[in-house]
């Protein structure tokens, strides 16, 4: 894992964009990721329906989602809002 990206212990769940938002830091800069619920949803081949659970299940696959956020980081794969978004 690349040592200049770093991952806080930080998730929140957002109803709105149903989808879990967790922070990386690279280089001083704070870029917010977020990975979908269906995205969750499938690793977990269940239907979570409530935070907790889904909260768990992200912690469940943190390390395979900050793996995958810092390849998109690396290869600069912002959104338009300058975002990371695993779907």
């Amino acid at each position: 894992m690349n040592q200049d990206i770093l991952f806080p212990d930080i998730q929140s769940w957002d109803q709105k964009q149903q989808a879990v938002s967790f922070p990386a830091q690279q280089a001083g800069a704070l870029i917010t990721c977020w990975v979908s619920l269906d995205w969750l949803q499938q690793r977990a081949s269940l239907q979570l329906e409530n935070e907790s659970d889904i909260l768990a299940t992200f912690s469940a696959h943190r390390f395979d989602l900050e793996e995958l956020a810092e390849a998109l980081i690396e290869d600069e794969s912002f959104n338009d809002d300058g975002e990371i978004v695993i779907n």
